[in-house]
């Protein structure tokens, strides 16, 4: 690598992460992506990044989707690709930012899976139940699992609480979401007494002088790590038959379309959730329907 390209990838790395607030898988994959992008087209000094257009970016598109990437990961590296040539342009490293025309494949909008009602209160039960034995892993997987298909939040979000971001007595979480944003989202009765339980009977079994303020706790003390907490999802829904194997986002999936279902108002799941855009939460509604319509073709008599 050139210490010209090697510069200007650490700038990018360092705007994503301090400027545009992305969080440490979006830097990653970005910096990866643009990497590759130099690689190929050779880009190792200024004036060979001043000398790429349109057809290059246009060019190394069609490779990543020739080389079997999904359509998602196509419509990722042109994102990738836009953000570094918008930044470039603006900080004076090339005149005209080549990537303005630069499309994207749309992603499909699949439907994500998500457990039955009935479902995920059995994959709940069977944590209650995995939590009698007062293990303290056990006790913290069930307020995990709780907490996760109560609220809704992301498993990293989860993995950043700690105790006093959790307000027993209102019911209330302080997320810290995408961005650094704050959001707070109630939760109901039965992750408070399983939060209780952790608090009272885990936390304190596990607790170390190193694991400072953290809500989750691993084994050995420190913050839990979100493959932990996907570890547990994985093992106990393996308990609950006919369920889908889903991990920790499948579980707010199906919150998501709970809520819904229930009734709940599309604009205050969208706040629940910590979504930018309402068009992001609208894919629920479409999971909503879709069930609405299998419901219906098995139950009505004129289907």
């Amino acid at each position: 690598m050139t210490v010209v390209r090697h510069e200007v990838l650490s700038a990018f790395e360092r705007h994503l992460r301090s400027e545009r607030g992305r969080s440490e898988n979006t830097v990653r994959a970005y910096t990866r992506d643009v990497g590759a992008f130099l690689d190929e087209v050779g880009a190792d000094d200024d004036a060979a990044l001043r000398a790429v257009t349109l057809a290059d970016l246009r060019g190394w598109l069609g490779a990543v989707a020739r080389g079997g990437a999904a359509r998602s990961t196509v419509a990722r590296t042109s994102a990738s690709l836009r953000t570094f040539f918008r930044w470039c342009e603006r900080t004076g490293r090339v005149e005209h930012d080549p990537s303005l025309r630069l499309a994207a494949p749309k992603r499909r909008r699949t439907l994500p899976p998500v457990l039955a009602q009935r479902s995920a209160a059995s994959l709940l039960d069977v944590a209650a139940l995995a939590a009698d034995d007062d293990d303290p892993v056990h006790l913290r997987d069930r307020a995990a699992l709780e907490l996760l298909y109560g609220t809704g939040i992301r498993v990293g979000e989860l993995a950043g609480l700690d105790v006093d971001d959790v307000d027993l007595d209102q019911r209330v979480l302080r997320v810290v979401g995408k961005g650094d944003k704050e959001r707070r989202v109630p939760f109901g009765v039965p992750a408070r007494e399983a939060v209780l339980e952790w608090l009272a009977r885990g936390r304190p079994a596990l607790a170390t002088a190193g694991s400072g303020p953290a809500l989750l706790l691993g084994r050995r003390g420190r913050r839990v790590d979100p493959r932990q907490v996907r570890e547990a999802v994985h093992r106990l829904l393996a308990h609950v038959p006919d369920a889908p194997d889903l991990g920790p986002h499948g579980l707010r999936h199906s919150a998501a379309t709970h809520l819904l279902e229930g009734g709940a108002d599309l604009r205050m799941v969208q706040e629940l959730l910590g979504h930018a855009s309402l068009a992001t939460t609208q894919i629920y509604t479409h999971v909503s329907v879709d069930r609405l319509k299998r419901s219906f073709a098995q139950a009505h008599p004129r289907a």
